[in-house]
Parts: structure tokens; sequence; C-alpha cells
């Protein structure tokens, strides 16, 4: 169920990320960067969350400041999610574990500022500007941050599971 509150959406946010932080803490070095058949890697995976929150940011910015919002990006509408990541997965290609794992941590804790710097009526008073839907900001931040931490929880769960064997 989705966050309807500050607080609840702050705790959910830091619970996910401990849970997807503690499971990249076990991920051997061997998984990191090994692709599998749709050519993700663990990498990968971090690497996409991490922008994803950065994406969301823009959003608000963007639809706060009056500007055309691009969603999911500038040149790519939702039906082109699978080019969109594709690219980003090339544009972030030389980025190592430890960067995307960085870059993910930096980005987790803006989000959390964001959060714990708006107002209550701003995050869950009605839709995010720019959004073009009835999607909150405090809902769009759990789309990119929460919720995108546990899906890939559940997928590097998975790729450690069959790389174990």
């Amino acid at each position: 169920m989705a966050a309807t509150t500050k607080r609840d959406l702050l705790k959910l946010a830091e619970k996910e990320f401990a849970k997807l932080d503690a499971l990249l803490n076990e991920i051997p070095d061997a998984l990191k960067l090994q692709k599998d058949e749709e050519d993700t890697s663990p990498k990968d995976i971090v690497g996409h969350r991490a922008h994803w929150i950065d994406l969301f940011s823009g959003w608000y910015k963007d639809g706060k400041a009056g500007h055309k919002v691009y969603f999911p990006a500038k040149g790519y509408k939702w039906n082109q999610l699978k080019s969109y990541n594709s690219a980003l997965r090339d544009a972030q290609s030389g980025m190592s574990w430890q960067d995307a794992r960085s870059v993910l941590k930096a980005n987790h804790a803006s989000l959390l500022t964001l959060i714990e710097n708006l107002p209550e009526d701003e995050l869950y008073g009605g839709p995010m500007k720019g959004a073009n839907n009835d999607w909150t900001v405090g809902r769009w931040a759990e789309a990119s941050g929460p919720s995108h931490y546990r899906s890939a929880t559940k997928y590097l769960r998975k790729r450690l599971k069959a790389f174990n064997g």
C-alpha cells in the first residue's frame, strides 16, 4: 500500500533502502558486472535506481518552476522505457560498482532531504505540477525511491540465488 503521509514515506524510504543496501553488501565480485539475458548487470540495476531519483528530482523542480516536464525523459515516451533504459546502461557503462553505489547513496540522501523539506500538503495535497496525472509529489517520490528499491532487491535476490546455485 502506498504511503499517504510524509512520516510514512520517510519510514518506507529508509526501510526499503536499508534492505537494498544490505543486499548490495552480499553481492560477490564475480556477479556485480555479470549481465543477464536482457544485458543487465547488478551494477546496472544500482545505476538505474540512482538515475531515476535524479529524474524525479528534475520532474519536481521543472513542474514547480512552471517548465515543461518530460516524462520519463526528453525525447522518450513511457512506452519507450526499454530503449531508454538500454541507452542509460550504455551511458553508465564506464561506471564502476563502487561509483554506482556511491551515486545511489547520495541520491537517496537527496531524496530524503527533499521529502523532509516539503510540507505535508505539498507532498500529498494534490497532483504534482507538470505530471499531467493525479499522482502527488509523494507518490512520485515513492515510485522513484522506495518502490524502485524494492524491485531492485527482488531482482538482485533472484540473481544472487541463481549465482549461488
